[in-house]
C-alpha cells in the first residue's frame, strides 16, 4: 500500500510543529512507521491523502459514533454556519443541546459547556474543591483525565503515596495534593480515605478506564468508592469523556446504576467537533460564576457550531435500539475474532462493553489495572497494527488506546475485520 504522500507531508510536518503533530500518539511512535493523513471520511470510510481506503475504528477517537460526514450533522452544520461562526453570547442551540441532555440523563440537573475534556475535567476539579473547601484529590493508576496539572501524576509505590508529575513543567506545588492509587483496591482506596481523613475534595475516576487499556471494573470497586466519599463528605467525579453518550446515553452511571456528584463529557456530544462539559446537581453547579465563587469561562464554550452537531448526533442516538444495534455490532466484531483465537489457542483477547473494544496480547480475561498489561503486548501490537494498516483496517496508534465501531459500519465490513485480524494473528503467531 503505497503512502508516499503521507510520508511527504510527515516530514514537512515535523519542520512546523513538534513531532510533526499536534498531539503526541498521533506520530507513530508505539508502532513504527509514518502517520497516516486524513484526506475524507465517509461512514465507517476513512480515506489517506494517496487514497488508501481504510474501516476505521479509531472514530477521531471516539466522538464520531454515527461515523464520518453523517449527513444529518453536515446538513444541520452547514445550515447554522451560514448565520456565523461565533458570537461570545448565548444562542438557542445551547438551550436545546442542554435541555436534550438533561431531559434524558437522570443523574444530572444542570450542564456546563466547555471546549475539551481536558478543560471539562479542569473544571469539575475546581468545583468540587470550591464546594468542599478541601484541596486533596484521590485519581486512579492508569486513568486519564486530560493534560490538567494536577492529575498529571503516577503513583508511588506502596500504598496511597503522594504523586510526582509525570510531565516536565508541573511544578511540585501543583500536584502535592494528588494522590493516586491502584484501580480495583479497595484495601488501598479505604486506607487513603482514613489516612487523609477531613482532607480529600474530590475521588476522580473513569468509571469505564479507556486511556491505558480497557480496565473494565468490578461494580462493587465502584460501589465501594460511591460509599466511602459518602462516609467521608467528598465529591465523587465521574469522567465520561469517552464512555458518556457511548455505552448507552447515560453513560457508566446507568450502566452502573451508580451516581456521581459530578460528570464530565466530551467528544461524542459534539458531533467532531471541539466541545466538552460538566454536569451535576443544580445545588452543586449554583457554585459557578456568575452565581457562585468558583470561576470558569471561555469564549468559545457553547459554540453554536458544536452544539449544533452535538444536538444532531445526539437526537438520533436517541432513536429507538440505536444503543442496542451498537453493541451487537461490537459482539459480533468480538466473537468472530475470538472464536478463532481460542480455536488456534493464540495468546490474544479482545476486551469490550457496548461498543468499546480494546485487543491486547493475553490468554485471558485478566486485565484489571494498568500493571497487569505485560511490557511484550505492546510489540505484539506493533505488528498488529502494521498488518492491519497494509490491509485497510485503522486502528488507533497505541496498543493502549481503545477502539470504537460507529452506527456506520456494516456487517460486510465488520466481517472483512475479522477476517483481516485472522491473518494478522497467523502472521504475528506463525511466522507469516
Amino acid at each position: 500500500m503505497d503512502r508516499s504522500t503521507s510520508e511527504q507531508l510527515y516530514k514537512k510536518a515535523t519542520t512546523l510543529m513538534p513531532g510533526g503533530v499536534n498531539s503526541p500518539v498521533r506520530a507513530f511512535k508505539s508502532v513504527g512507521g509514518t502517520p497516516v493523513f486524513a484526506k475524507k471520511g465517509s461512514g465507517a470510510i476513512l480515506t489517506d491523502e494517496d487514497n488508501n481506503q481504510y474501516i476505521d475504528y479509531c472514530m477521531s477517537w471516539g466522538p464520531l459514533i454515527l461515523g464520518h460526514a453523517h449527513p444529518s450533522i453536515i446538513e444541520a452544520v452547514q445550515d447554522k454556519i451560514a448565520l456565523g461562526t461565533s458570537f461570545g453570547m448565548p444562542t438557542t442551540a445551547e438551550n436545546e443541546l442542554s435541555d436534550l441532555i438533561i431531559s434524558n440523563h437522570k443523574y444530572i440537573e444542570q450542564i456546563r459547556f466547555v471546549s475539551s475534556g481536558t478543560e471539562a475535567v479542569m473544571s469539575a476539579v475546581r468545583l468540587a474543591r470550591g464546594v468542599t473547601k478541601k484541596d486533596k484529590i484521590i485519581k486512579f493508576n492508569g486513568c486519564y483525565h486530560g493534560h490538567v496539572d494536577a492529575l498529571m501524576v503516577q503513583g508511588g509505590s506502596g500504598l496511597a503515596t503522594f504523586s510526582e508529575a509525570s510531565s516536565a513543567g508541573i511544578p511540585l506545588d501543583f500536584v502535592k495534593n494528588t494522590l493516586s492509587i491502584p484501580l480495583n483496591d479497595i484495601e488501598k482506596l479505604e486506607r487513603a480515605f482514613t489516612e487523609n481523613k477531613d482532607q480529600i475534595a474530590c475521588v476522580i475516576i473513569e468509571p469505564i478506564p479507556a486511556n491505558n487499556g480497557l480496565l473494565l471494573q468490578d461494580k462493587v470497586f465502584l460501589e465501594t468508592l460511591r460509599s466511602l466519599c459518602d462516609q467521608h463528605h467528598v465529591l465523587l467525579i465521574f469522567d465520561e469523556v469517552i464512555s458518556g453518550f457511548r455505552i448507552g446515553f447515560q453513560g457508566a452511571a446507568e450502566h452502573y446504576t451508580i451516581k456521581p456528584d459530578i460528570i464530565t463529557f466530551g467528544k461524542v456530544i459534539g458531533g467532531g467537533f471541539p466541545v466538552g462539559a460538566y454536569a451535576s446537581s443544580a445545588d452543586i453547579m449554583n457554585h459557578i460564576s456568575p452565581l457562585g465563587a468558583v470561576y470558569q469561562a471561555g469564549t468559545l464554550s457553547g459554540n453554536p457550531i458544536a452544539m449544533t452537531a452535538g444536538l444532531a448526533q445526539l437526537s438520533t442516538c436517541l432513536q429507538p435500539d440505536f444503543y442496542k444495534n451498537l453493541e451487537e455490532k461490537t459482539q459480533y466484531l468480538v466473537e468472530g475474532v475470538m472464536h478463532y483465537v481460542h480455536q488456534k489457542n493464540y495468546p490474544f483477547y479482545m476486551y469490550h462493553i457496548g461498543s468499546i473494544f480494546w485487543t491486547t496480547f493475553h490468554v485471558s480475561n485478566t486485565v484489571k489495572k494498568a500493571s497487569d498489561i505485560k511490557k511484550e503486548s505492546a510489540n505484539y501490537f506493533s505488528e498488529l497494527h502494521r498488518f492491519m494498516l497494509n490491509n485497510g483496517v485503522y486502528l488507533a496508534p497505541s496498543g493502549y488506546e481503545v477502539g470504537f465501531v460507529s452506527a456506520a459500519h456494516t456487517k460486510a465490513q465488520i466481517q472483512n475485520t475479522i477476517d483481516t485480524y485472522h491473518k494478522a494473528l497467523d502472521f504475528i503467531f506463525q511466522g507469516g
